[in-house]
């Protein structure tokens, strides 16, 4: 429950799908947590949305009509420095998910995620973290690899942090791969027969261990330490 002392996350949306925009508008208005409070169809008026509203997170749709999402991220933190920039598209495409982290974006999630881990990333994001969807999180490592694209990261939040697996248990170890491999702790807890709130401490356990705040550190460590 939402801490009536705490303002909510003000969130918003730029997508050029009218009935999109205010489905999204409608399932987040649900939470008390977060508010919508503008939304925008193209680039240049989600720009000046941004100006003048000057939201904690502006939700960003990657194809637009004239500039793209990716092209727009300079204009939008010029026009609201403090927002955190969430991609949120239909593309599974690792081009497009290096050049909107390489663009200034704190995440990039897909349209497919649920209403709850959609909240859930926005406080993250708020609260400084670069936020990826599970199911991009191997392609990602893949990016960093350069098995695919031959892409560097472009974050800074995303640089690898040299980190020793040795302070981990067997069964964190599992959980570590199981993230590498890009999946949720929904999925992880049924392969590996455990609740879902165990997966999460787990999960909480590696990241302390490792000393990295996001999944994607853990992912890249996993990947460059031959785990995975």
């Amino acid at each position: 429950m939402n801490d009536s002392s705490t303002p909510p996350i003000r969130i918003l949306l730029v997508d050029d799908h009218t009935l999109f925009r205010r489905g999204l508008s409608a399932l987040l208005s649900r939470d008390p947590q977060v508010k919508v409070v503008g939304d925008a169809g193209d680039a240049g008026e989600g720009q000046r949305r941004a100006a003048e509203l000057q939201p904690d997170v502006i939700l960003l749709d990657n194809h637009l009509p004239g500039v793209n999402g990716v092209a727009a991220l300079p204009a939008l933190q010029e026009a609201a420095p403090a927002a955190r920039i969430l991609m949120l598209t239909v593309s599974e495409d690792e081009n497009d998910l290096v050049a909107a982290l390489r663009g200034g974006a704190a995440g990039y999630l897909l349209k497919t995620t649920e209403g709850d881990a959609l909240v859930s990333a926005l406080r993250r994001a708020v609260d400084g973290e670069s936020v990826i969807a599970p199911e991009m999180t191997s392609k990602l490592v893949a990016a960093y690899r350069g098995t695919s694209t031959g892409a560097e990261l472009p974050s800074p939040a995303l640089v690898l942090q040299a980190s020793p697996l040795d302070a981990l248990s067997p069964r964190e170890r599992e959980i570590l791969r199981a993230i590498a491999q890009g999946a949720s702790n929904k999925e992880i807890g049924r392969a590996l027969g455990i609740a879902e709130t165990t997966v999460k401490i787990h999960v909480q356990h590696v990241l302390r261990k490792l000393n990295v705040s996001t999944r994607v550190h853990a992912a890249v460590i996993a990947t460059e330490s031959g785990l995975v």
